[in-house]
Protein backbone atom coordinates (compact mmCIF):
# COMPACT_ATOMS: atom_id res chain seq x y z
CA UNK A 1 0.00 0.00 0.00
CA UNK A 2 2.81 2.32 0.95
CA UNK A 3 4.77 1.64 -2.28
CA UNK A 4 1.09 2.60 -4.06
CA UNK A 5 0.72 6.01 -2.45
CA UNK A 6 4.51 6.80 -3.01
CA UNK A 7 4.44 6.15 -7.04
CA UNK A 8 0.88 8.40 -7.19
CA UNK A 9 3.12 11.35 -5.79
CA UNK A 10 5.64 10.82 -7.60
CA UNK A 11 3.08 11.24 -10.59
CA UNK A 12 1.51 13.80 -9.27
CA UNK A 13 4.34 15.69 -8.90
CA UNK A 14 5.75 14.87 -12.83
CA UNK A 15 2.69 16.14 -13.96
CA UNK A 16 2.42 19.55 -11.77
CA UNK A 17 5.81 20.65 -12.23
CA UNK A 18 6.29 19.68 -15.38
CA UNK A 19 9.74 17.08 -14.22
CA UNK A 20 11.56 14.19 -16.32
CA UNK A 21 11.15 12.08 -12.93
CA UNK A 22 10.67 11.51 -9.31
CA UNK A 23 13.85 12.92 -7.59
CA UNK A 24 16.98 13.16 -9.06
CA UNK A 25 17.69 11.36 -12.73
CA UNK A 26 19.85 8.32 -10.42
CA UNK A 27 17.23 7.59 -8.18
CA UNK A 28 14.74 7.17 -10.93
CA UNK A 29 16.82 4.76 -12.43
CA UNK A 30 17.33 2.82 -9.64
CA UNK A 31 13.99 2.00 -9.31
CA UNK A 32 13.10 1.43 -13.05
CA UNK A 33 15.84 -1.49 -12.60
CA UNK A 34 14.51 -2.34 -9.94
CA UNK A 35 11.15 -2.42 -10.57
CA UNK A 36 12.20 -5.09 -13.89
CA UNK A 37 13.95 -7.31 -12.00
CA UNK A 38 11.10 -7.52 -9.44
CA UNK A 39 8.82 -8.14 -12.84
CA UNK A 40 11.51 -10.24 -14.75
CA UNK A 41 11.86 -12.50 -10.93
CA UNK A 42 7.93 -12.68 -10.87
CA UNK A 43 7.45 -14.54 -14.42
CA UNK A 44 10.58 -16.93 -14.26
CA UNK A 45 8.50 -17.97 -10.97
CA UNK A 46 5.35 -17.80 -12.69
CA UNK A 47 6.50 -19.77 -15.48
CA UNK A 48 8.45 -22.39 -13.07
CA UNK A 49 5.21 -23.30 -11.45
CA UNK A 50 3.18 -23.90 -14.60
CA UNK A 51 2.57 -27.47 -15.41
CA UNK A 52 4.88 -28.34 -18.26
CA UNK A 53 3.84 -29.53 -21.46
CA UNK A 54 4.21 -34.01 -21.62
CA UNK A 55 7.12 -35.14 -24.19
CA UNK A 56 5.25 -37.13 -27.13
CA UNK A 57 1.47 -36.39 -25.29
CA UNK A 58 -0.81 -38.13 -26.37
CA UNK A 59 1.40 -41.05 -28.26
CA UNK A 60 2.11 -44.83 -27.20
CA UNK A 61 5.69 -46.06 -26.49
CA UNK A 62 5.48 -48.15 -29.35
CA UNK A 63 4.60 -44.89 -31.41
CA UNK A 64 7.57 -42.88 -29.93
CA UNK A 65 9.42 -46.32 -30.65
CA UNK A 66 8.49 -45.85 -34.55
CA UNK A 67 9.11 -42.03 -35.01
CA UNK A 68 12.40 -42.57 -33.22
CA UNK A 69 13.65 -45.27 -35.63
CA UNK A 70 12.22 -43.60 -38.13
CA UNK A 71 14.23 -40.00 -37.54
CA UNK A 72 17.72 -41.92 -36.63
CA UNK A 73 17.54 -44.14 -39.67
CA UNK A 74 16.86 -40.81 -41.73
CA UNK A 75 19.73 -39.35 -40.67
CA UNK A 76 22.97 -38.74 -42.95
CA UNK A 77 25.32 -39.51 -40.23
CA UNK A 78 25.59 -40.23 -36.76
CA UNK A 79 28.20 -41.33 -33.93
CA UNK A 80 28.12 -44.49 -32.07
CA UNK A 81 29.78 -45.53 -29.04
CA UNK A 82 29.47 -48.60 -27.38
CA UNK A 83 29.91 -52.50 -26.58
CA UNK A 84 28.42 -55.29 -28.69
CA UNK A 85 29.20 -58.74 -28.90
CA UNK A 86 31.58 -60.68 -31.38
CA UNK A 87 29.19 -62.95 -33.45
CA UNK A 88 32.57 -64.57 -35.00
CA UNK A 89 34.54 -64.99 -32.09
CA UNK A 90 32.54 -64.57 -29.27
CA UNK A 91 33.83 -61.78 -26.21
CA UNK A 92 31.92 -57.97 -26.49
CA UNK A 93 33.61 -55.47 -29.15
CA UNK A 94 34.31 -52.03 -28.05
CA UNK A 95 33.61 -49.33 -30.84
CA UNK A 96 33.18 -45.67 -31.29
CA UNK A 97 32.67 -44.98 -34.91
CA UNK A 98 31.33 -42.07 -37.05
CA UNK A 99 29.87 -42.83 -39.82
CA UNK A 100 27.50 -42.27 -42.69
CA UNK A 101 25.65 -43.42 -45.12
CA UNK A 102 28.02 -42.83 -48.11
CA UNK A 103 30.06 -45.27 -46.46
CA UNK A 104 32.40 -43.51 -44.91
CA UNK A 105 33.65 -43.96 -41.01
CA UNK A 106 36.09 -42.90 -38.80
CA UNK A 107 37.10 -44.44 -35.20
CA UNK A 108 38.37 -46.98 -33.04
CA UNK A 109 37.34 -50.58 -32.09
CA UNK A 110 38.35 -53.23 -29.89
CA UNK A 111 37.86 -56.72 -28.46
CA UNK A 112 37.70 -57.42 -24.69
CA UNK A 113 41.18 -55.97 -23.77
CA UNK A 114 42.56 -57.30 -26.26
CA UNK A 115 44.09 -54.23 -28.30
CA UNK A 116 42.81 -51.58 -30.27
CA UNK A 117 42.47 -50.52 -34.21
CA UNK A 118 41.90 -47.03 -35.47
CA UNK A 119 40.07 -47.41 -38.60
CA UNK A 120 39.41 -44.70 -41.08
CA UNK A 121 37.63 -45.26 -44.33
CA UNK A 122 37.24 -42.32 -47.05
CA UNK A 123 35.56 -43.47 -50.20
CA UNK A 124 36.95 -46.90 -51.79
CA UNK A 125 39.93 -46.68 -49.52
CA UNK A 126 40.38 -48.19 -46.20
CA UNK A 127 43.30 -46.97 -43.88
CA UNK A 128 43.48 -48.86 -40.55
CA UNK A 129 46.50 -48.59 -37.70
CA UNK A 130 46.88 -51.40 -35.18
CA UNK A 131 48.70 -51.54 -31.71
CA UNK A 132 50.58 -54.27 -30.92
CA UNK A 133 48.25 -55.92 -28.38
CA UNK A 134 45.96 -56.17 -30.82
CA UNK A 135 48.13 -57.83 -33.43
CA UNK A 136 49.64 -60.54 -31.14
CA UNK A 137 45.70 -61.09 -30.25
CA UNK A 138 44.98 -61.26 -33.79
CA UNK A 139 47.79 -63.70 -34.00
CA UNK A 140 47.97 -66.24 -31.53
CA UNK A 141 47.60 -69.24 -33.67
CA UNK A 142 50.54 -68.16 -35.65
CA UNK A 143 54.12 -68.88 -34.95
CA UNK A 144 55.86 -66.40 -32.57
CA UNK A 145 58.48 -65.59 -35.01
CA UNK A 146 55.63 -64.59 -38.06
CA UNK A 147 53.85 -62.42 -35.02
CA UNK A 148 57.14 -60.56 -34.25
CA UNK A 149 57.89 -60.04 -38.00
CA UNK A 150 53.95 -58.63 -38.10
CA UNK A 151 54.76 -56.39 -35.07
CA UNK A 152 57.94 -54.75 -36.06
CA UNK A 153 56.59 -54.14 -39.54
CA UNK A 154 52.63 -53.07 -38.72
CA UNK A 155 51.87 -51.41 -34.99
CA UNK A 156 51.22 -48.39 -34.07
CA UNK A 157 51.57 -47.88 -38.49
CA UNK A 158 49.16 -46.23 -40.51
CA UNK A 159 48.12 -48.88 -43.63
CA UNK A 160 45.76 -48.89 -46.40
CA UNK A 161 43.89 -51.30 -48.75
CA UNK A 162 41.34 -51.46 -50.82
CA UNK A 163 37.55 -51.20 -49.83
CA UNK A 164 36.67 -53.82 -52.31
CA UNK A 165 39.48 -56.42 -51.19
CA UNK A 166 38.34 -59.68 -49.30
CA UNK A 167 41.00 -58.29 -46.04
CA UNK A 168 38.87 -55.16 -46.03
CA UNK A 169 35.20 -56.78 -45.86
CA UNK A 170 34.98 -57.93 -42.51
CA UNK A 171 36.37 -54.08 -41.63
CA UNK A 172 34.08 -52.08 -44.11
CA UNK A 173 30.87 -53.22 -42.14
CA UNK A 174 31.25 -51.11 -39.08
CA UNK A 175 31.26 -48.10 -41.94
CA UNK A 176 27.97 -49.29 -43.52
CA UNK A 177 24.70 -46.69 -41.74
CA UNK A 178 21.86 -48.80 -42.97
CA UNK A 179 23.69 -52.18 -42.55
CA UNK A 180 24.78 -50.97 -38.45
CA UNK A 181 21.11 -49.25 -38.11
CA UNK A 182 20.25 -53.12 -38.88
CA UNK A 183 16.84 -52.35 -40.19
CA UNK A 184 15.92 -49.89 -37.54
CA UNK A 185 13.05 -48.03 -39.42
CA UNK A 186 10.83 -50.74 -38.76
CA UNK A 187 10.52 -49.40 -35.01
CA UNK A 188 9.10 -51.18 -32.25
CA UNK A 189 5.31 -51.31 -31.59
CA UNK A 190 5.60 -53.18 -28.48
CA UNK A 191 7.81 -50.52 -26.69
CA UNK A 192 5.89 -49.39 -23.64
CA UNK A 193 6.47 -45.78 -22.11
CA UNK A 194 9.36 -44.93 -19.25
CA UNK A 195 10.46 -42.14 -16.90
CA UNK A 196 11.95 -39.19 -18.63
CA UNK A 197 15.97 -38.34 -18.15
CA UNK A 198 18.41 -36.83 -19.78
CA UNK A 199 21.35 -38.37 -21.55
CA UNK A 200 24.42 -36.13 -21.87
CA UNK A 201 22.71 -33.17 -21.10
CA UNK A 202 19.65 -33.89 -24.00
CA UNK A 203 16.36 -34.48 -22.46
CA UNK A 204 15.11 -37.80 -23.48
CA UNK A 205 12.21 -40.20 -22.85
CA UNK A 206 12.80 -44.23 -21.79
CA UNK A 207 11.09 -46.61 -23.57
CA UNK A 208 10.71 -50.22 -22.37
CA UNK A 209 10.84 -53.46 -25.14
CA UNK A 210 11.03 -56.58 -24.73
CA UNK A 211 10.96 -60.01 -26.69
CA UNK A 212 10.67 -63.09 -25.33
CA UNK A 213 13.81 -63.45 -22.61
CA UNK A 214 15.13 -60.05 -24.40
CA UNK A 215 14.89 -56.66 -22.61
CA UNK A 216 15.30 -53.60 -24.09
CA UNK A 217 15.76 -50.02 -22.87
CA UNK A 218 15.47 -46.89 -25.20
CA UNK A 219 16.42 -43.40 -24.62
CA UNK A 220 14.61 -40.75 -27.19
CA UNK A 221 15.20 -37.42 -28.00
CA UNK A 222 12.25 -35.25 -26.54
CA UNK A 223 13.87 -32.30 -27.69
CA UNK A 224 14.29 -31.35 -31.59
CA UNK A 225 14.34 -34.37 -33.71
CA UNK A 226 13.27 -37.69 -31.54
CA UNK A 227 16.55 -39.42 -32.43
CA UNK A 228 17.84 -42.44 -30.84
CA UNK A 229 20.30 -42.05 -27.87
CA UNK A 230 20.81 -44.75 -26.39
CA UNK A 231 19.74 -48.60 -26.69
CA UNK A 232 20.67 -51.03 -23.47
CA UNK A 233 19.92 -54.33 -24.13
CA UNK A 234 20.31 -57.06 -21.55
CA UNK A 235 19.35 -59.73 -23.99
CA UNK A 236 20.83 -62.82 -22.68
CA UNK A 237 21.87 -63.49 -26.25
CA UNK A 238 22.84 -60.05 -27.42
CA UNK A 239 23.71 -57.62 -24.11
CA UNK A 240 25.48 -54.50 -24.40
CA UNK A 241 24.87 -50.99 -24.42
CA UNK A 242 25.04 -48.60 -27.59
CA UNK A 243 24.88 -44.34 -27.46
CA UNK A 244 24.25 -42.48 -30.49
CA UNK A 245 25.28 -38.82 -31.53
CA UNK A 246 26.56 -36.55 -33.49
CA UNK A 247 23.66 -36.72 -36.22
CA UNK A 248 24.19 -35.26 -39.50
CA UNK A 249 27.35 -34.09 -38.90
CA UNK A 250 29.97 -34.33 -41.25
CA UNK A 251 32.68 -37.55 -40.66
CA UNK A 252 36.38 -36.62 -40.00
CA UNK A 253 37.78 -39.03 -42.71
CA UNK A 254 41.02 -37.10 -44.02
CA UNK A 255 43.71 -39.18 -44.76
CA UNK A 256 46.04 -39.81 -42.15
CA UNK A 257 49.65 -37.71 -41.57
CA UNK A 258 52.72 -38.95 -42.94
CA UNK A 259 53.95 -42.39 -44.27
CA UNK A 260 51.27 -44.43 -44.98
CA UNK A 261 51.73 -48.48 -45.60
CA UNK A 262 50.05 -49.74 -48.97
CA UNK A 263 49.60 -53.53 -47.57
CA UNK A 264 47.97 -54.27 -51.17
CA UNK A 265 51.68 -53.70 -52.76
CA UNK A 266 53.49 -55.72 -50.23
CA UNK A 267 51.71 -58.83 -51.69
Amino acid sequence: MRRTTLAALCLAAVAAAGLTGCGDEDKADTGTSRDSAERKTAEKEKRSQEPKEEPFAGLTGGEIAEKAFKATAGASSLRMTGDVPDESGGGTVHIDMALNKRGDCAGTMGLDGQGEAELIKAGDTVYIKYDEKFLRAQGKEEPEEDVDAAVALLAGKWMKTSAEGSDAGDLTGFCDLDQALGGAEDGDGRATRGRTTTIDGTPAITLEARDGADRFTLYVATEGEPYLLRLDSTSPSDPGSLSFGDYDEPVPVEKPAGDVLDIDSLS
